[in-house]
């Protein structure tokens, strides 16, 4: 059997994010959840995850600012990025997706998911940290 996949999912809206995590559950992922980018940075620094799904607009630690320190510990991490307060986004996104809440279905989400999680295939690991990459690199470049 293979293990389940796991979703890091942030929103500083616990009602929201519960409906999230019990949807995600219930079609066999296991699920970290978040209610702000900062915790959520520090659950995703020691344990890995899958796929990142995150709400943009936060207090201190915002969606866009998440995806982008997760994605500078570990690229390949496939990660969502949605908002209820604006329908695009145009500052630069390192998310792999941008999805307004409320404009698709449960079952797209889900399957927006399922995309992703295929093209990212190997083992959830916990990501190098920051320190450790930029050793690696020095140590490469002597």
């Amino acid at each position: 059997m293979r293990p389940k996949k796991t979703i890091l999912c942030v929103d500083d809206n616990e009602q929201s994010l519960s409906i999230r995590k019990f949807m995600l559950e219930t079609r066999g992922y296991a699920v970290i959840t978040s209610t702000n980018g900062q915790d959520a940075f520090l659950a995703f620094s020691r344990k890995g995850a899958d796929l990142v799904l995150t709400d943009l607009m936060m207090p201190g630690v915002d969606g866009a600012d998440l995806v982008q320190k997760i994605k500078a510990l570990s690229p390949e991490t496939p990660a969502i990025i949605f908002s209820g307060k604006i329908k695009m986004y145009d500052r630069e996104l390192h998310a792999d997706l941008f999805l307004p809440k409320g404009s698709h279905a449960p079952s797209e989400l889900l399957e927006r998911i399922r995309l992703l999680l295929v093209r990212k295939r190997g083992p959830k690991k916990a990501p190098q940290s920051v320190e450790a990459k930029l050793a690696a690199k020095a140590e490469a470049a002597s």
